[in-house]
C-alpha cells in the first residue's frame, strides 16, 4: 500500500483547515451556512473569490440601494426558474428593509425596476440580441431613468445571477432546511469527517429520488439494448431516438402538477413573457444575427 508523503499530508490538512475556517467565517457573518457555500467549500480558493464578488455586489458601496440589488437578483434567478435563489434573495430583500408588497410579483415593483425586464430576458436567453437601443432606452432622461453607474451595477447583477442559477442547477443544490421551516445548516465541526455534499447538507430525499430515477433509466436502457439484439435491422439512429424518448419520459417530465403550481406562485410572478427562451445563435444555412459590440 502507498503511504501518504508528509508534505502531501500537510497540504491536505492545510486545505481542510482552510475550508473549515471559511465555513466558520460564513456562519459568524450570516448565522448559517447555505448549501452553495457548502458545495463551493470543496474548493476553498474558489469559494473565497466568490465571497469577495458577492460582498462587492451586494454589501459594499454602490449606486443601488441594498434592497434593489436583491430584487434584481430575484428577477435574474426567476428568468431561469431557479426557486433556490429566488427564495434566498426574497429573504435577504426583507432583511435589508425591502417592501414586502414588491414580493407579490414584478407588477408590484416600481416602474424603474420593471423596465429592466426586457434586457434581463435577453441577457438570460439570447444575449446576442441586445442592442444599443436597449441601453439608450434605460438611460433616457425621465422619472424612471437609470444613471449609467446604476445600470452597470444592475447588468452585472443580472449576468452574475444568471450564471449562478446554472451553478445551482448543475450541482443539484436543494433549499436549506430553514427555507422549509427548519433550522438551517450549521458548519461541520473542525474534527468532523462529514462531507459537505452529504445527504444532510444537500437534501437527502432529493438525492435519493435522483438516484432512483437514474436507476430506472438505466434499467430501461438495458431493456432497449436487449430488444435491439432480438430485432434485426435496428439502426443506431433508431436506437438513439428510442433512448431520447425514454430519457424524456423518465427524467424530464415533472412527476406532478405541484411543481408547476409552486413555480407559478413563487417564481413566475417575477417573470414577464415566460415563453421567451433560448434559441440557437445561428443555424446551418442561416445568416448569423447581428451582434452588439461595445467597442
Amino acid at each position: 500500500t502507498a503511504c501518504l508523503s508528509p508534505s502531501r499530508q500537510i497540504l491536505q490538512e492545510g486545505a481542510v483547515s482552510s475550508r473549515h475556517q471559511l465555513l466558520i467565517e460564513a456562519f459568524v457573518s450570516a448565522g448559517r451556512v447555505d448549501n452553495i457555500t457548502m458545495v463551493m467549500g470543496l474548493h476553498p480558493e474558489y469559494l473565497s473569490s466568490f465571497w469577495k464578488t458577492q460582498c462587492l455586489l451586494l454589501r459594499m458601496d454602490g449606486p443601488l440601494p441594498y434592497h434593489k440589488r436583491h430584487y434584481i437578483a430575484i428577477m435574474a434567478a426567476a428568468r431561469h426558474q431557479c426557486s433556490y435563489l429566488v427564495g434566498w434573495h426574497m429573504g435577504e430583500f426583507l432583511q435589508v428593509g425591502g417592501n414586502p408588497a414588491w414580493l407579490q410579483g414584478l407588477h408590484c415593483a416600481p416602474r424603474k425596476l420593471r423596465n429592466l425586464n426586457e434586457i434581463n430576458k435577453l441577457l438570460a436567453h439570447r444575449p446576442w440580441l441586445v442592442t444599443k437601443e436597449h441601453i439608450e432606452a434605460l438611460l433616457k432622461t425621465g422619472e424612471d431613468s437609470w444613471s449609467l453607474a446604476e445600470l452597470v451595477q444592475a447588468l452585472v447583477l443580472l449576468t452574475h445571477y444568471h450564471s449562478l442559477a446554472s451553478f445551482v442547477f448543475g450541482c443539484g443544490i436543494n433549499p436549506e432546511e430553514e427555507q422549509d421551516g427548519g433550522q438551517g445548516c450549521h458548519p461541520p465541526s473542525p474534527h468532523s469527517n462529514s462531507s459537505p455534499a452529504s445527504d444532510d447538507s444537500m437534501g437527502g430525499s432529493g438525492a435519493k429520488d435522483a438516484m432512483q430515477e437514474v436507476e430506472v433509466l438505466m434499467e430501461r436502457m438495458k431493456l432497449l439494448q436487449e430488444s435491439q439484439l432480438e430485432e434485426d435491422g435496428v439502426t443506431q439512429e433508431e436506437m438513439a431516438t428510442r433512448f431520447e424518448l425514454e430519457k424524456t419520459e423518465s427524467l424530464l417530465v415533472a412527476p406532478s402538477d405541484n411543481v408547476d403550481q409552486s413555480l407559478q406562485s413563487n417564481v413566475l410572478c417575477f417573470v414577464e413573457d415566460p415563453e421567451f427562451g433560448y434559441k440557437d445563435f445561428t443555424r446551418r444555412g442561416e445568416q448569423a444575427p447581428p451582434t452588439f459590440r461595445a467597442q
